[in-house]
């Protein structure tokens, strides 16, 4: 935390809890007959309730997007380079809103919550979700926030696919979509890394069938691998040559298992500190929500079918090392758009950061996305007037 809150920084934020007693109706064929969502929110909601923009966050990701909890935080929240007065989203415009999906670890229901029909904790109990399901809380948020229609969604990787959803299941409630570093489903060899993953977690011992926490245990080893996993299809081969290369603790080699190149020490930390704020249960629900994600199975394969219920334009960005998600995964959905006649912007934005880009204040980016969102705020004053 710096000694003194930037002027382009949202500050301090408390978070907030919205308890939901209607029963919601899952993907899977199960409901759950009560949850929250916790939630945060920047910047202040105008007369009509108009400049309301929603964050979807990627797998890992949670509620915080932007500014700190308190003066002891290390560093703020996930996309704090993107959202505060002044800067790409900015809340001297907008108002903005960052949750934590259900399912989530982070104070939404999910795996870690009580059950309240058992009074223990759900654990592998909890039922799968899906982004549809996602999306229909999101909305219900919404609701109770008083926001009919937001000027913006946006979101990176997962988030992106919330985006598109939205768009298609609630095509009034929204102007402007954002699909960031993103696909209209995942790839074979996606789903390859993600059961890689879910396997990783589930054989580990003290992963007990999911019923850890209520067995006082943690399948950290599991869990482990799995982000270390996901990680390096988060980087990309320039990014990681550049960062580490070949560089090495020692001056010659130590002939044994511990660590000698500094790429592993660097995963091994990654791997290590997620175990540290995440859920193994929550991280098999997020992956399975990525797999099952594709809105053109609904439509027979024709993705410019079932884009033709949206009715607000859309932004797409792309960056050129990203692996995990390419731009030839962002060009179908532009594609898709184009020939389902809608109003589309394309930005395909060099790189070398790979997937993980999507969380960088690069310049060419954050103008894409700044010359938007203040378009659509100049058109909300001018419908206001």
């Amino acid at each position: 935390m710096p000694d003194v809150i930037p002027v382009d920084s949202v500050g301090i934020v408390t978070p907030k809890i919205a308890q939901f007693a209607e029963p919601l109706a899952l993907t899977c064929g199960k409901s759950l007959t009560s949850y929250q969502l916790i939630y945060e929110t920047y910047g202040t909601l105008n007369q009509d309730a108009s400049n309301a923009i929603l964050i979807c966050h990627a797998l890992s990701g949670d509620h915080h997007a932007a500014g700190y909890h308190s003066m002891d935080d290390k560093k703020p929240g996930w996309w704090d380079s993107a959202i505060g007065p002044g800067k790409a989203i900015d809340t001297n415009t907008h108002f903005v809103v960052s949750l934590n999906n259900l399912s989530g670890c982070c104070g939404s229901t999910g795996p870690t919550s009580i059950n309240p029909e058992t009074g223990k904790i759900w654990g592998a109990d909890f039922p799968i979700v899906t982004v549809e399901d996602w999306v229909e809380s999101q909305a219900r948020l919404a609701d109770k926030l008083g926001i009919k229609t937001f000027a913006a969604i946006i979101g990176g990787s997962l988030g992106g696919m919330q985006v598109l959803e939205w768009s298609i299941r609630f095509p009034d409630r929204l102007r402007a979509a954002v699909v960031i570093a993103s696909a209209p489903k995942l790839s074979a060899q996606n789903i390859a890394f993600n059961e890689v993953a879910r396997q990783s977690i589930s054989r580990d011992p003290d992963f007990r069938h999911g019923n850890y926490l209520n067995e006082e245990t943690l399948p950290k080893n599991g869990l482990g691998l799995a982000r270390m996993l996901a990680h390096i299809t988060y980087l990309s081969d320039d990014s990681m040559d550049s960062k580490f290369g070949r560089k090495m603790r020692h001056d010659a080699f130590q002939y044994n298992y511990d660590i000698e190149f500094e790429i592993e020490s660097y995963l091994r930390y990654q791997g290590e500190a997620f175990t540290n704020r995440f859920d193994a249960n929550t991280y098999l629900l997020m992956t399975k929500a990525l797999d099952y994600f594709d809105p053109a199975a609904r439509t027979g394969g024709d993705l410019s079918k079932a884009l033709e219920k949206a009715t607000c334009e859309f932004l797409l960005v792309s960056f050129t090392t990203d692996w995990r998600f390419s731009p030839a995964r962002s060009e179908e959905i532009v594609d898709a758009l184009v020939k389902a006649g809608k109003k589309v912007s394309y930005a395909k934005v060099e790189e070398d950061g790979g997937h993980d880009a999507f969380l960088f204040p690069i310049p060419r980016y954050m103008a894409a996305l700044k010359g938007l969102l203040n378009r659509i705020g100049n058109q909300i004053k001018e419908e206001a007037n």
